[in-house]
């Protein structure tokens, strides 16, 4: 059996990145990476000739895994976790992850719908005593996401990533950028969203 093309350890964070973010253009690859868009670039260019990657051409197009590549990225983010000695401290930091999941989708929920006489309503944003207060509430819920994501990144600095974009989707919503907390493609649930997807690849665990 040929063995499948391995990503190599400089290329290895903007597969993990593609896999945890999904179909994408170079600049939100980057993005998420935290990478200059030519360092980026340079990688993906690596990655597609090593049958990881394709790239969709046009004015919607992207980035995406083969096959190949996510079962490459799977072997090496999995191999990445057991050499560092911390399977056990990413376990804990996903379960204390799982704690907070509900009350960041039950945020998300009161940003983007109200109830009015019984029935849920699109939010329209017109009472900003109303969203002042979902806000708020989200503050006092970064407080506690940043508990975990630093213990990921104590764990696998890699994780470190989701701490800095998270407190930006963050500041830039209270910042008077509210679309940043649910409605962007850099928003804070978006965000969330991927990380969750990273700690399931990490841990191996399916998404059901």
């Amino acid at each position: 059996m040929i063995e499948a093309p391995r990503p190599t350890d400089d290329d290895l964070p903007v597969l993990h990145t593609l896999r945890c973010i999904g179909f994408a253009a170079l600049e939100r690859v980057a993005e998420a990476a935290g990478l200059p868009a030519a360092e980026a670039e340079s990688a993906l260019i690596d990655l597609a000739v090593a049958g990881l990657v394709t790239h969709e051409p046009g004015d919607f197009g992207g980035w995406s895994l083969t096959g190949a590549g996510r079962a490459a990225d799977a072997e090496r983010i999995g191999a990445q976790l057991d050499t560092a000695g911390v399977r056990a401290a990413v376990t804990r930091s996903y379960e204390d992850f799982l704690v907070l999941n509900p009350e960041l989708l039950d945020l998300c929920t009161a940003w983007q719908m109200r109830s009015a006489d019984g029935f849920a309503t699109p939010n329209d944003h017109t009472d900003p005593a109303y969203d002042a207060r979902v806000m708020d509430r989200f503050t006092d819920f970064h407080r506690r996401a940043e508990v975990v994501c630093a213990d990921l990144s104590a764990a696998l600095p890699r994780f470190g990533r989701y701490r800095v974009r998270l407190t930006r989707a963050l500041t830039r919503a209270t910042s008077g950028a509210p679309q940043y907390l649910a409605d962007e493609m850099e928003s804070y649930h978006t965000v969330w969203f991927q990380l969750h997807e990273d700690l399931l690849v990490t841990l191996g665990i399916p998404r059901f």
